[in-house]
């Protein structure tokens, strides 16, 4: 197996997978309403529907800067605004999370193994860096909506 593939099969297990750690992203957010998604239960802390943006953000980010381009990083391309709260808006920010994963898989599929030491674009970080960071950045939000989750109970 190639490394792009293991790398692939890792990102497949954060988001959507069986992950080693625990629940993925996908899985912990099954039978969220979208009241509850909106929500603040922890002071200070963002709502899970506000982490769903951000996950989304930056696999489009990620994507772009894979393939080379400058991507500027503003507060609201980090953090999407949430302007309305109902079960279709919910709906469509869960749909437009996994579009975005589906997008940015689909961009590195084809990488080779040699195309993971080229430099992406951003900070100082190789592809390789960027894909792990990727799922290192999905195991880290799905934690905090595990906690978020269990505020709300």
């Amino acid at each position: 197996m190639s490394e792009i593939h293991r790398i692939l099969d890792q990102m497949d297990r954060a988001f959507s997978g069986d992950a080693w750690h625990g629940p993925s992203v996908m899985s912990v957010l099954d039978g969220i309403s979208a009241e509850d998604a909106s929500k603040h239960p922890i002071r200070g802390a963002h709502s899970i529907w506000e982490l769903v943006h951000h996950i989304a953000a930056w696999n489009t980010v990620s994507q772009h800067r894979l393939a080379g381009e400058v991507v500027e990083i503003t507060p609201e391309r980090d953090w999407p605004p949430l302007w309305e709260v109902s079960e279709t808006a919910w709906k469509r920010a869960l749909e437009s999370l996994v579009e975005s994963r589906s997008r940015l898989r689909d961009s590195v599929k084809g990488f080779s193994d040699e195309q993971l030491e080229r430099k992406a674009t951003g900070p100082d970080y190789s592809c390789y860096v960027v894909l792990h960071g990727v799922v290192q950045h999905d195991l880290y939000h799905a934690g905090q909506i595990v906690m978020l989750k269990k505020a709300l109970a």
